[in-house]
């Protein structure tokens, strides 16, 4: 239901309902855009970075758990420990970018923040060492994964909403 405003009716009217930049636009919306933009641009970031930052950190992150990943018996951990967070990203994506749809493309983003820097803080509190250490982090990216898949799914759909498909900014405005 719409209020006149091109907003649904029962919103808090941060969102335009109107895509195609129909409906009416306050400062709210203009605060809205800038907030969402960079929002998502640090979810992203975070997200992004973390994929590949772990590769850098492997060296201090075995001596740290007193394992050497390079003993046949131990290349299991190396691998699950760089691959386990794009694997898990990679699969949910999609499905996680539904859900959004379904129950709220902005709880599914802050629910993917709060993962994201939940397993970020259980990971830099690593309580063994050994073989379960490593199992510890690997759990710990592969949660992590999950985060940054809904952060991910998320993002780009909430700026699809908050900057009209006709606004400025956006490379198709002029076609």
């Amino acid at each position: 239901m719409d209020d006149g405003n091109g907003r649904a009716s029962g919103t808090t009217g941060l969102v335009p309902k109107d895509r195609r930049g129909g409906g009416a636009h306050t400062a709210t919306d203009d605060r809205y855009k800038w907030v969402a933009l960079s929002n998502t641009t640090l979810g992203i970031f975070m997200a992004t970075l973390d994929s590949s930052i772990v590769i850098i950190s492997l060296p201090a992150i075995f001596r740290g758990i007193k394992l050497d990943p390079l003993v046949p018996a131990n290349i299991g951990y190396l691998l699950w420990m760089l691959m386990g967070y794009l694997v898990v990203t990679a699969v949910l994506v999609v499905t996680l970018g539904r859900i959004g749809d379904i129950f709220g493309r902005v709880k599914m983003y802050n629910l993917g923040f709060a993962i994201f820097t939940l397993a970020s803080a259980a990971l830099s509190l690593t309580p063994w060492h050994g073989a379960a250490g490593a199992m510890w982090l690997i759990i710990g990216r592969v949660i992590q994964g999950i985060g940054g898949a809904l952060l991910m799914a998320n993002s780009t759909a909430i700026l699809t909403d908050a900057f009209p498909w006709r606004s400025e900014g956006w490379p198709w405005a002029s076609t």
